[in-house]
């Protein structure tokens, strides 16, 4: 390609040098930029295409029964979040919610007990469960003491930063 100290070409008035266009276009397609600009003398030439950002894939929370290990420290497996309003509703105590978008895991290991269920007593501080996020376990704590009413998430279940993911009761 032409650097911009070449002296332009001489077109009619008109006239668009369709080649030089085509060849700008091409270097945006190889090498992934979104616009490029040349100059040659009174010769103005830019060449842009628009970028379309794809909207954020929703996934589904995986079922908890699919991902619950067969060991018998995970037999009791928590309940997932209820579908009907009405159950939502009903819920008293304090939510404990993920800081995070991340996997939430309610054991340290696959063969660990449980951090927490339903009916435990907790302390301020006490671990309920892990979110990893970007390769980083982050320990979700207790804000209080009080009792566990209900994990609201499954083992290795996906959540979002807001999500509740434990109800506590004093």
């Amino acid at each position: 390609m032409a650097d911009s100290k070449t002296p332009a070409p001489k077109l009619k008035n008109d006239e668009i040098d369709t080649a030089l266009v085509r060849g700008l276009a091409d270097i945006l397609n190889d090498t992934d930029l979104t616009e490029i600009e040349v100059e040659r003398g009174d010769l103005k030439i830019r060449v842009a295409r628009e970028v379309t950002v794809a909207a954020p894939v929703q996934y589904a929370p995986a079922p908890a029964a699919a991902v619950q290990p067969a060991a018998p420290a995970a037999a009791a497996a928590p309940a997932s979040m209820p579908s009907d309003p009405a159950t939502i509703v009903a819920r008293s105590g304090e939510e404990v919610k993920s800081p995070m978008v991340g996997t939430a895991y309610l054991q340290a290991s696959p063969e660990a007990p449980p951090f927490c269920q339903p009916g435990d007593k907790v302390k301020k501080g006490q671990t309920l469960l892990i979110v990893e996020a970007m390769k980083t376990m982050n320990p979700i704590q207790s804000p209080r003491d009080g009792v566990v009413v209900e994990v609201l998430v499954g083992d290795a279940q996906p959540v979002e930063f807001g999500e509740p993911l434990v109800l506590l009761e004093a």
